[in-house]
């Protein structure tokens, strides 16, 4: 496991402490703070992966922390900490942008396994928002819009030139067999379906010429292959 940056912010020194040793055993890189204060200016000063606060603390309490939290930073993984499981509290968290709540006392090693869960569902998030948006030379390619931008100009593509685009992008300056390509994208490799293709790889062709090192070729007898530099 990566050292993941789990900023602390308990006003309880003993569970502070407590906690934050617990985690560094488990391979964890923690920050503790005693108050909200301490804990939004450690928040800004270096990255953070998770944030586990309590919520009755001195000057800041743990709802405000995250509210200035979430206005800042709307991904990064919450988890209260609170002395009473109430359901006001527990709707007011989840409001502002709560990830998960524990209730004191509460076994370490559920907390742990809580921290894993919500870091994991982050990662997955972050994974296919990774995977939505690729480069095509001086393109931005937003698979889930559909959308090119370039220079500030954005193209707005229809449903098969942005799968077909997708695909090509997957296959990038390797050759896509013409009944890969088909399948993938039309669901066979019929004659008028392979027409149709040879339509919207003109016209990708022709969306794609103001960047000169953008290709698409064709490969007598194979298929396509996109060239990016």
């Amino acid at each position: 496991m990566d050292n993941k940056k789990i900023l602390i912010v308990e006003d309880d020194p003993n569970l502070g402490q407590i906690l934050s040793e617990y985690l560094q055993v488990k391979g964890y890189d923690t920050t503790l703070c005693r108050d909200g204060e301490e804990g939004l200016a450690a928040y800004h000063a270096a990255k953070v992966d998770l944030c586990i606060l309590d919520i009755m603390m001195p000057k800041k309490d743990g709802f405000t922390l995250a509210r200035e939290i979430r206005d800042f930073d709307k991904k990064t993984p919450i988890i209260f900490l609170t002395a009473k499981a109430l359901k006001e509290d527990t709707i007011k968290g989840l409001k502002i942008g709560a990830d998960d709540f524990m209730t004191k006392p509460f076994s370490m090693e559920e907390l742990q396994l809580r921290m894993q869960a919500v870091l994991r569902r982050v990662g997955d998030a972050a994974t296919e928002e990774d995977d939505a948006m690729l480069k095509v030379g001086k393109f931005d390619f937003d698979t889930n819009n559909q959308l090119l931008e370039a220079d500030g100009q954005i193209t707005r593509l229809t449903t098969k030139e942005s799968a077909l685009l997708k695909v090509l992008v997957q296959h990038k300056n390797k050759t896509l067999q013409r009944s890969d390509a088909l399948k993938n994208v039309w669901g066979d490799d019929s004659y008028f379906n392979a027409r149709s293709m040879d339509v919207y790889i003109a016209k990708l062709r022709k969306i794609l010429k103001d960047d000169e090192s953008v290709k698409i070729l064709s490969v007598h007898g194979e298929g396509f292959k996109l060239l990016i530099p």
